[in-house]
C-alpha cells in the first residue's frame, strides 16, 4: 500500500515544508505602434502580484522569535492519519500546511508574509520585434516561499494595426494611388515609409491596378537581422469624377481616335476572348 499512496513508511515531520520554493510565473500584455515595433521602445506596464511583506521582511510576524515549528506536524505541513491497512495523509489543521505556527501575526500580511501589490516596470521592446512576440523578465513575477526566488513576467507584444502600413514578415505593403495619366503615360509619385519620411516611386507606363511596385530596403529590419525587409506598393488607378465639358470632350477625343483598338486595353481583349471561348467551346 505505500507504493500506491507514495511515501510508505515515512512518519509526519520527515518531509519538511519550508524548503524555498520558486513563485508563480505572471503575464500581461502591452499595446505598441507599428513605429515603435519597428525602431524599437520603452514601454511601462502595470500589473497585480504577491511581494513579500516588508512590514515583517516575510515572516509573518514582527518578532522572528513568534514564528516557531509546528508541534503537531513537527515542520511537515502534513500529518498522516492510519485507518486500518490504509495511510492517510491531510494537511496539518494547526498550521494549515505552512508548517510553521505563528503566535503573533503581523498586521500588515495576518502572518501569511506576502501582499498584493500593484507593480510597474519598464519594457525595453527591441528593434524589429513582430505582433505576438513574448519578452520574458526575469524575477518580475510571484514572489517566492520560504525566500524562494520570484517567477518570471512574461508580456506579450500586440501591435496595433497602422491606418497606411500592414507588415508581413519584415517587409511593409500599403496602397498608392494613382491618376489614369501616370498610369498611362508612366511617372514618379511620392510615397510615405515607415520613418516618416518619403521616397519617389517610379511608376512605368500603362501601370495597371493591382500591380505591385517594389522600393528596396524600406521595410522593417528583422529582430536578429542584418538588412531591412522591402515596401511593396499596391497600384490603384483612380477614375477622374466631375470631369467638366471640355475634359469630357478630350476623352471622346481619345476614344475616337482609338478606333476601338483592343492594342489600349489587354485585359479587356484578354476578358472577352475568354468569354468567346467559353460559349463557342474555342
Amino acid at each position: 500500500f505505500g507504493d500506491i499512496f507514495g511515501g510508505g513508511g515515512r512518519r509526519g515531520g520527515q518531509q519538511r515544508h519550508d524548503a524555498p520554493m520558486r513563485g508563480g510565473d505572471l503575464e500581461c500584455t502591452v499595446e505598441i505602434s507599428l513605429e515603435e515595433s519597428a525602431f524599437g521602445c520603452e514601454k511601462e506596464v502595470k500589473f497585480p502580484r504577491t511581494e513579500k511583506c516588508s512590514s515583517c521582511n516575510g515572516k509573518g510576524a514582527k518578532n522572528p522569535q513568534d514564528v516557531t515549528t509546528c508541534t503537531t506536524c513537527n515542520g511537515a505541513g502534513q500529518v498522516r492519519y492510519a485507518q486500518g491497512f490504509f495511510s492517510v495523509q491531510q494537511p496539518c489543521p494547526d498550521c494549515h500546511g505552512r508548517g510553521k505556527t505563528v503566535k503573533n501575526p503581523c498586521n500588515v500580511c495576518r502572518g501569511n508574509g506576502l501582499v498584493r501589490e500593484n507593480r510597474k516596470v519598464k519594457v525595453t521592446i527591441p528593434a524589429g520585434i513582430d505582433n505576438g512576440s513574448t519578452l520574458r523578465l526575469t524575477g518580475e513575477g510571484e514572489a517566492g516561499l520560504n525566500n524562494g526566488p520570484n517567477g518570471d513576467l512574461f508580456v506579450h507584444v500586440a501591435v496595433k494595426q497602422h491606418k497606411v502600413f500592414t507588415r508581413k514578415g519584415k517587409d511593409l505593403h500599403c496602397e498608392v494611388p494613382i491618376n489614369f495619366i501616370t498610369a498611362a503615360l508612366g511617372g514618379e509619385v511620392s510615397v510615405p515609409t515607415i520613418d516618416g519620411k518619403k521616397v519617389s516611386l517610379k511608376v512605368p507606363e500603362g501601370t495597371q491596378t493591382n500591380q505591385i511596385l517594389r522600393v528596396r530596403e524600406k521595410g522593417i529590419k528583422a529582430l536578429r537581422g542584418i538588412t531591412n525587409g522591402d515596401l511593396y506598393c499596391h497600384i490603384f488607378v483612380e477614375t477622374p469624377v466631375k470631369l467638366t465639358e471640355s475634359q469630357k470632350n478630350v476623352l471622346r477625343q481619345f476614344a475616337d481616335d482609338s478606333g476601338g483598338s483592343d492594342s489600349h486595353n489587354p485585359k479587356s481583349k484578354s476578358f472577352f476572348d475568354t468569354l468567346k471561348g467559353l460559349f463557342t467551346g474555342e
